[in-house]
């Protein structure tokens, strides 16, 4: 049995889908692509040009012409991943507070989804892809071999949010961080373009009770058939 070319992971915020994303890509010796970071990199560029995340026209623009490459690490810190934005890295600034906060409007513009889409749809048409999101099944790779959709209550990815932040290091309000991940789903699920939906051939795995190693070897048992 030929194994997936295209694997399209979806979720919402803290569901897993970029950890076990990744590695479910290393095991596979596939390209793993997260397709946030593209929207992380259009909002942490805005903020750091003064461009107002409420301007929709100015927002779009900067997404049509800032160039944006994913490789692998190309630094041994712990990153899943390299992002540069015109040539500069900014794969860790990508997780900052303030980029959390303002990304949600900036990936709900159909201006700025329309003009990543078209990056996104190109690497996934080389195959031998593992491509993480929230629109990947539905409409970045509507064809996608296989297509995985995970969750969780959103106490638990409140809670693993909190550590993540904590873990780096970083000032961590748990309240905050509540507020931001409901208000997450709001816009994801309530946006009238691309909204946060499982895909109907996805299969859906609920990953609040168990641990990564778990939800691994569940999204490879489907990759081998099994």
């Amino acid at each position: 049995m030929r194994r997936p070319s295209t694997i399209a992971i979806d979720g919402p915020a803290a569901s897993g889908k970029s950890t076990v994303g990744c590695l479910l890509a290393e095991r596979l010796g596939y390209l793993y692509f997260d397709t946030g970071v593209m929207y992380r990199a259009v909002t942490w560029a805005a903020l750091g040009r003064g461009i107002a995340i409420e301007d929709e026209a100015a927002v779009t623009a900067l997404a049509r012409q800032l160039k944006i490459e994913v490789m692998r690490p190309t630094v041994d810190d712990g990153r899943q991943y390299t992002v540069l934005a015109d040539g500069q890295d900014v794969t860790w600034d990508l997780r900052r507070p303030e980029v959390d906060r303002s990304v949600s409007p900036v990936s709900a513009y159909p201006g700025v989804r329309a003009a990543l889409t078209i990056q996104q749809r190109r690497i996934g048409r080389k195959g031998r892809v593992v491509m993480v999101g929230r629109d990947i099944g539905t409409v970045v790779l509507p064809n996608a071999d296989l297509k995985i959709y995970l969750d969780a209550t959103v106490e638990e990815r409140v809670e693993r949010r909190y550590r993540e932040v904590v873990s780096r290091g970083e000032p961590a309000d748990y309240e905050r961080v509540r507020d931001s991940v409901r208000r997450r789903d709001q816009i994801d699920s309530s946006r009238p373009l691309a909204p946060l939906r499982a895909a109907p051939d996805a299969v859906v795995i609920d990953t609040t009770p168990l641990s990564v190693e778990q939800v691994l070897e569940r999204v490879l048992a489907l990759v081998d058939g099994r």
